[in-house]
């Protein structure tokens, strides 16, 4: 108790250990339960509570605010603003009442702290769907999986806006960091790099905002692969080792980022760093993995096929027709013999693509045309970048003077054309013209 309280009001509250906002929140708790509802929502402001406290009142406040007071002590309110007497009368509550105060209150503010997060259920869901739609990435349409991972980015920002849950939070960043890498990779497969560059840095800033290292390192190999797209070998090149950096990768994602180093000194014309960099890609690893390129895997992930595709590129940059055309066998027939509802026709046209430029090196015309039978089934939809890359540097070879005369090279060249004219990006007008990389 203080010795210098003036009112007896100062002595009970100094007995409950109250500050100003205890007060208050006693006092507004106590309105609701003395007051009719009409005058339920009275307060008191913090000087209100000084003067009162202090002594410094000349008359006794209205009588909603005595009423209160009364409720809240169960002493009237003259005596609360008269001087205490030398021996201060018991607090008018008992343990039972002070317990059920206390189990209210944490009731509210556990409600309070509720209200400022969303459903574990919410999250898991988000993060199922991200997962979902690069898992089915192969099997979907670049603009149909761009508009979905749209829709996911935003709806993860949303619930990143509505809790104040750290794990939550982190969580829904790296939901919307995936959502946003997916949709690079579809800006890129449509034909958008400036589009799909921009993407990929925002997918990387979302991991490093998380502290997710996989992420990252993710879209760094983006920004390698559109960087030699765009004529910068060098950049990409960079890039593919500055992403091998990060800690925590698999041995998924370091395959990945050592296929991409590899295209790029494959696209510099240095073939013993473009050698150094094939074999680490298929190095069997020590058996390491991460919760992105293998915890969710799809588009996020590198099959066999795919690597086996992309030193396919590689080997035909560095004019080895023989490497080429082993990886690109090995490709086709992988992406062939998976289950329909697994196989990317996107990797088929890919890889049969390379396997009729291995060809061509080495004057196989009709075993090139043996093997684009295989692209002319590609579905408009899934003619992305990557393909029409690779299709048209077959068209250049066919133009050469090796195959000028042959009327099999003409058939084959005005059919390339075709498929490139009516794939959906040149109908849609998002194709980014004509592509030198891969041309070798």
């Amino acid at each position: 108790m203080s010795i210098a309280a003036r009112t007896l009001l100062k002595v009970l509250v100094d007995q409950r250990r109250w500050r100003y906002q205890d007060f208050e929140r006693a006092f507004r708790r106590a309105a609701a339960q003395a007051l009719d509802e009409d005058a339920r929502n009275l307060t008191v402001s913090e000087a209100q509570f000084r003067r009162w406290t202090g002594g410094k009142v000349q008359t006794l406040p209205g009588p909603e605010a005595c009423a209160v007071l009364e409720h809240l002590f169960g002493i009237g309110a003259a005596a609360l603003f008269d001087p205490p007497p030398s021996v201060a009368p018991e607090p008018a509550f008992n343990l039972e009442d002070e317990i059920a105060m206390t189990a209210r209150d944490a009731q509210n503010e556990a409600a309070e702290a509720a209200a400022a997060s969303i459903s574990d259920t919410s999250v898991d869901q988000l993060r199922d769907d991200v997962a979902a739609l690069a898992r089915s990435y192969g099997a979907n349409a670049p603009f149909d999986v761009f508009r979905r991972a749209r829709e996911l980015r935003e709806e993860a920002e949303q619930a990143r806006s509505r809790t104040q849950v750290p794990a939550q939070a982190q969580e829904l960043l790296i939901v919307a960091g995936q959502a946003c890498a997916l949709l690079a990779t579809a800006a890129f497969d449509l034909g958008s790099l400036d589009g799909a560059k921009r993407l990929s840095r925002s997918a990387a800033l979302y991991g490093e905002t998380a502290r997710f290292d996989p992420l990252r390192a993710f879209a760094g190999g983006t920004l390698a692969y559109i960087a030699y797209f765009q004529d910068q070998p060098a950049q990409a090149a960079r890039l593919a080792r500055q992403a091998q950096r990060f800690a925590g990768l698999g041995d998924v994602a370091r395959r990945r980022l050592a296929a991409i180093e590899a295209r790029a000194f494959g696209h510099l014309g240095d073939p013993a760093s473009a050698q150094r960099a094939l074999a680490a890609s298929e190095d069997d690893g020590q058996g390491a993995t991460d919760d992105l390129h293998d915890g969710v895997g799809g588009e996020f992930g590198f099959s066999v096929e795919r690597l086996a595709m992309s030193n396919s590129s590689t080997c035909l940059l560095l004019r080895d027709g023989d490497q080429a055309e082993d990886a690109a066998t090995r490709a086709l027939e992988l992406a062939v013999g998976r289950p329909a509802a697994l196989r990317s026709d996107r990797v088929v046209g890919g890889a049969a693509t390379d396997l009729a430029a291995a060809r061509l090196l080495r004057g196989d015309l009709d075993g090139a045309a043996d093997a684009l039978a295989y692209v002319w089934d590609v579905p408009r939809d899934q003619r992305a970048t990557g393909l029409l890359t690779r299709t048209a540097r077959v068209r250049r070879a066919l133009t050469g003077e090796r195959f000028r005369a042959a009327p099999l090279a003409g058939e084959l060249g005005e059919r390339i054309e075709d498929f490139t004219r009516m794939s959906t990006q040149r109908q849609l007008g998002t194709g980014i013209g004509p592509l030198t990389a891969l041309e070798g």
